[in-house]
């Protein structure tokens, strides 16, 4: 639906100034995607927030900064979101796994994604503290939410005996790869037609009988 609401007709210069960080973020998700971190400018990511170079540095003392807050809001955030809202469930470890996961997909499968999955795997590389900072916001924290909700299943019977941060790497790089395959998915042939959806369970199917607990053979007594 359209927003035709008087706030959605305002000039984004006009709105709220408590709006403007955000505006600011969304605008530098577009900028560093389409140029890359090092040739995005301060003064385009404004022109393209609708506000001047001189508000940005108002919120953001730097380029590096603006970046870091970005991931921060964009995905940091809604990572430990997504885990206060499954851990306020009374579901089972495999059913926060299933809510977790869905989340973590629903992520991966917008344009965010893409933007910042392309600059994770080229250009960031060239600026090591902010790669690292990266790493710990995104898939670290992505990883530990994972294994902490193993070893829960674990401990309750639910799952074998695993390397919990092992299960979790994997868990990552299960969706990792998918995420970025349907990115490409008219120029993979192997994708087929499979849905986002039947991806979603296929992974899940895959990871949860990984790690699923084996059945209680029965014994019987030998005469």
């Amino acid at each position: 639906m359209i927003d035709t609401s008087a706030s959605a007709q305002e000039p984004r210069w006009r709105r709220l100034p408590e709006e403007r960080p955000r505006q600011i973020i969304e605008a530098a998700i577009q900028e560093f995607g389409d140029r890359g971190l090092a040739a995005a400018r301060l003064e385009d990511i404004a022109r393209r927030a609708g506000v001047s170079k001189g508000t940005i540095y108002l919120y953001f003392p730097n380029k590096e900064a603006l970046f870091r807050e970005m991931i921060r809001q964009l995905v940091g955030e809604s990572i430990a979101e997504a885990h206060d809202r499954v851990m306020a469930t009374e579901h089972s470890a495999t059913g926060q796994i299933r809510a977790y996961t869905r989340a973590v997909w629903e992520y991966m499968r917008t344009p965010v994604f893409e933007k910042l999955h392309r600059l994770a795997s080229g250009e960031l590389r060239n600026f090591p503290v902010l790669y690292q900072f990266f790493l710990q916001e995104v898939p670290i924290r992505n990883m530990n939410v994972v294994a902490g909700l193993v070893r829960r299943g674990m401990a309750a019977g639910e799952f074998r005996e695993v390397d919990a941060d092992v299960a979790a790497r994997m868990f990552l790089a299960l969706m990792l790869n998918h995420g970025v395959w349907c990115a490409k998915r008219q120029q993979l042939p192997f994708m087929g037609e499979v849905s986002d959806e039947q991806l979603l369970e296929q992974m899940l199917d895959f990871f949860l009988h990984a790690i699923a607990k084996p059945p209680v053979v029965p014994t019987h007594d030998v005469l």
